[in-house]
């Protein structure tokens, strides 16, 4: 169970550099503090965490803990909603949400406090709910977190029809995710009812309930990354690409570089932070695309004759790789080739891509016939 609280973490983690970057997003700022509530309150519903917490500060400390900061949790939610839709008019709607959960808030922890020592000793299934005081403290936090987790569900699905994917199908997850949990706490106030009215309940019934809302909270966190997940997944692929092909350009660039040293590009300040910054995967493959390029232009006399570029278009790679060789061992002998740039045609296609991956194929066939 240890391991599913990495979800959660990760997603606050994350949270948290996107607010370092945008300190002033409203809606952003609601979903941080949502995502730390919901890390502070999953061990405590874990028998260790929560026997942990009451060693320290007595019985039921940890069941009232772990009931406020999933009320913060939801008004959170709803904040970030509100701040999201309504902008500027929903701070005074936020307003008034603030007060409702404060009152709730107060109200079970009074509660609480005024119950006998073991009363929440235990969990939601093993609960004395013949108690006022169980009933209402679980009565009336879930209540609310079934109006929030509604509101915030409905919200959700109306952001999912408007949205495209891949944010669609994130806002999906949560939108199933939070339908779900306003459904559960609606059936666990149901539960209250019967056992405070001296009824019974089957405890795996219970206990099922209670386990089925821990994986809709990880759903939820999950539905809420999901996007991000996906763009920073996009992002790693991207790295590795150029991670790839910047070694594969190597063979081609060092004989470019050998012929004109000249070409190589240097940080453009000695300051040490644009010394690391330069040696970022990102900025060292562009770099040497451009360095193997401009390399290219500087030899291209020696590569073609009476400058035209059409004698190397049909070449392949084999061909061509073994052509620049050739080429780069007559740089700066005192021949009569002509020293104006040739163009060069691409065989593969005049975009980027293609002529990169021509790039990298005169660079492997380089480094076959070495």
């Amino acid at each position: 169970m240890e391991l599913l609280l990495l979800v959660p973490v990760a997603a606050f983690v994350w949270k948290l550099y996107q607010l370092k970057r945008s300190p002033h997003d409203a809606p952003l700022r609601c979903v941080t503090l949502c995502l730390l509530c919901a890390v502070l309150s999953y061990p405590l519903a874990m028998p260790g965490g929560a026997a942990g917490v009451e060693t320290v500060a007595g019985h039921g400390t940890a069941r009232l803990m772990q009931n406020v900061l999933l009320l913060l949790m939801m008004y959170f939610l709803m904040c970030f909603y509100l701040y999201s839709a309504e902008g500027p008019a929903g701070r005074t709607r936020a307003r008034r949400e603030a007060i409702v959960v404060a009152v709730v808030t107060v109200a079970v922890t009074a509660v609480a406090e005024t119950a006998p020592h073991k009363v929440f000793a235990g969990s939601f299934t093993s609960a004395d709910m013949t108690i006022p005081q169980a009933a209402f403290f679980y009565g009336g936090a879930g209540l609310y977190l079934m109006y929030a987790l509604g509101m915030a569900g409905k919200w959700t699905r109306r952001y999912a029809r408007m949205s495209r994917r891949p944010h669609s199908t994130g806002l999906w997850m949560a939108a199933v995710s939070l339908t779900a949990m306003a459904g559960t706490c609606a059936l666990r106030a149901v539960f209250v009812v019967i056992l405070w009215a001296g009824g019974s309940v089957p405890k795996p019934l219970m206990v099922g309930v209670a386990f089925l809302l821990t994986a809709l909270i990880l759903l939820f966190v999950a539905g809420f990354t999901y996007s991000g997940a996906r763009t920073r997944m996009a992002s790693l692929r991207l790295w590795l690409r150029h991670r790839r092909d910047y070694r594969r350009l190597t063979p081609l660039w060092e004989l470019l570089s050998e012929a004109y040293p000249e070409n190589v590009l240097r940080a453009a300040s000695p300051a040490v932070l644009d010394r690391w910054r330069a040696r970022g995967v990102h900025r060292r493959y562009h770099r040497r695309i451009v360095e193997c390029r401009d390399g290219l232009v500087d030899i291209s006399p020696y590569l073609v004759d009476g400058g035209g570029g059409e004698t190397v278009r049909n070449l392949d790679p084999a061909e061509f790789a073994s052509l620049l060789r050739q080429a780069a061992a007559r740089v700066g002998q005192d021949d009569r080739t002509p020293r104006r740039a040739v163009p060069l045609p691409m065989a593969l296609g005049n975009d980027r891509r293609s002529d990169v991956t021509q790039l990298i194929a005169v660079s492997d066939a380089l480094r076959t016939s070495a």
